[in-house]
């Protein structure tokens, strides 16, 4: 990978290889389908969404119960998800249903917007890529689900360093925590070309 570099218009452009787009586009399509709502198509347009006048006043015409959940969801099983989607309050259960209750729904659809917003300007057989900032800040945000995902499943703690020298290079974890020190490399990229 060439590393991100910042252009005139105030983006930024970086070069991948074929297989660092393809595995880029596995990780973050994992991630999206992960915090999908079952059976719903992460890339159909959010019904809360609006992008003018007319679907803002529907929104504030339309009964305030109608898609609100009866009762407040739960934490998920899934630590990844449950990493990807947190509880506000951890020693109050109640609280942290309610707060996920109003929460849960935004944080999920920017999380999905976001990945779908990398996939759209990932070219699928790697190559040049040029982002504009809001290309950018979707990378940034879709590369930390990426991270924060395959942190829980590594579970990677501040010795990050110490616990990938004790593997073996033979062991199939070895591989994911290179993947994940290559994600961190191409995220810090990314902000130094930002900043």
């Amino acid at each position: 990978m060439e590393p991100f570099r910042p252009t005139r218009g105030g983006g930024v452009r970086a070069w991948l290889a074929a297989p660092e787009a393809s595995l880029l586009r596995s990780l973050v399509g994992q991630v999206l389908t992960l915090i999908a709502p079952d059976g719903s198509d992460p890339a159909a347009p959010d019904k809360r969404s609006w992008n003018n006048v007319a679907d803002l006043e529907a929104l504030l015409d339309s009964p305030a119960t109608q898609d609100e959940p009866q009762e407040p969801p739960q934490t998920p099983d899934d630590p990844v998800l449950a990493r990807l989607l947190p509880d506000g309050y951890r020693d109050d259960p109640d609280a942290a249903g309610e707060f996920r209750k109003y929460t849960e729904p935004g944080l999920s659809t920017a999380k999905q917007q976001a990945a779908l917003q990398m996939l759209d300007s990932l070219p699928d057989a790697g190559g040049r890529i040029q982002l504009t900032q809001d290309q950018a800040q979707a990378w940034l945000k879709a590369l930390n689900d990426v991270r924060l995902a395959l942190g829980v499943r590594l579970d990677v703690t501040e010795d990050f360093e110490q616990q990938w020298a004790e593997l073996n290079r033979e062991d199939p974890q070895w591989a994911a925590y290179e993947v994940y020190a290559w994600l961190g490399a191409v995220q810090e990229s990314l902000v130094q070309a930002l900043a």
